[in-house]
């Protein structure tokens, strides 16, 4: 069944809607919901608005506090700690990222170090925050077991994303990696097991530690560029976890299975002020150059960052293409939440 394009403002009124109706302030829904609709709008469909209801779940079970009391506190002059209090991720990192502009400000660089957070979807979405004060931005973060370790045969880490973004001449596309250290997030093999899509071989592995291109005995990826990814995986989770005072791997709260439980996650993110650095006087126009120069040498060269801004200028006319199982979902909720905009 082909996917259906929703206009991303109608979905955006509705995910305010849910997550106000589920006792998250009105402040809170706005800043969860525009960043997951900005996420699709960019074509990372497995950490957009297809995670709301699973979000609107853990708000109503309560693994999710509603609204959390954040407690910063300021460990150096350009260092900070952040006790999320199981808040909503995408809320508590974009808080911790606010802060870390504020302390780079002062200081030349700013980092925050975030624990008890849950899920806090793309996490591009707080290195582009950071580029938007004109600095460059660093973020990481960790999940539970979901990627077997290079040689091995069952989940050990997380998908554990890095993202890194630097600022140009245009303000609204900066240069930016957003990359999981996993072969496919592990949001593609649950978007594949909902959908009962097939899914290529050398991506997933069943119980047994074997290849499988069956969407439903897929019980963990494999890490990208084999041991590369598996060793990135590794020391962002010691940056995310141990450092900040959380657990690592198989030792934390799964995000699907765990759904009576809270996350407890940790997260880091830097914010470093250029202008205290030597390119200070030009470092946008050699960002902008460099991005021009890397174009003439193929006609398909793209600079990291601008597949998800071609994305956003196509949805953003054309609809965010939503299958019909997420409608039937976000229609339930709609019922369950006695909100009358339905899809």
């Amino acid at each position: 069944m082909n996917d259906l394009l929703i206009n991303y403002q109608k979905i955006e009124e509705w995910g305010i809607a849910a997550f106000q109706k589920s006792g998250v302030s009105k402040t809170d829904a706005e800043i969860i919901t525009k960043a997951l609709v900005k996420t699709s709008l960019w074509g990372i469909d497995s950490h957009g608005v297809a995670r709301i209801t699973h979000y609107l779940g853990r708000l109503e079970n309560g693994t999710i506090n509603h609204q959390p009391n954040f407690t910063l506190t300021k460990t150096a002059a350009s260092t900070a700690q952040l006790d999320g209090d199981d808040g909503h991720g995408i809320v508590v990192m974009t808080y911790a990222t606010k802060n870390a502009i504020g302390i780079a400000k002062e200081s030349g660089v700013g980092i925050v170090g975030v624990h008890n957070s849950s899920h806090c979807g793309a996490i591009g979405l707080y290195t582009r925050q950071i580029t938007e004060a004109g600095m460059v931005g660093i973020a990481f973060t960790h999940a539970d077991a979901l990627v077997i370790p290079h040689g091995g045969n069952k989940p050990f880490f997380g998908t554990n994303p890095i993202s890194i973004a630097f600022p140009t001449e245009n303000e609204k596309e900066p240069v930016c990696l957003d990359m999981a250290t996993s072969i496919v997030p592990w949001n593609y093999m649950m978007n594949a097991k909902r959908e009962k899509s097939s899914v290529p071989l050398g991506l997933g592995v069943d119980k047994n530690g074997n290849d499988s291109g069956i969407a439903d005995e897929i019980v963990a990826v494999k890490p990208m560029a084999e041991h590369k990814g598996y060793a990135l995986a590794f020391m962002i989770d010691l940056l995310c976890g141990p450092l900040n005072g959380m657990n690592f791997g198989p030792n934390m709260t799964s995000m699907y299975k765990d759904l009576d439980k809270q996350r407890k996650l940790g997260s880091l993110v830097i914010a470093i002020d250029p202008t205290r650095f030597g390119g200070k006087d030009n470092f946008r126009t050699m960002a902008t150059a460099m991005i021009n120069q890397v174009k003439t040498h193929g006609d398909n060269v793209l600079f990291p960052g601008q597949p998800e801004y071609i994305s956003k200028e196509k949805r953003t006319i054309n609809g965010i293409p939503l299958s019909q199982a997420i409608i039937d979902d976000f229609n339930k909720w709609s019922d369950k939440l006695q909100i009358t905009l339905k899809f």
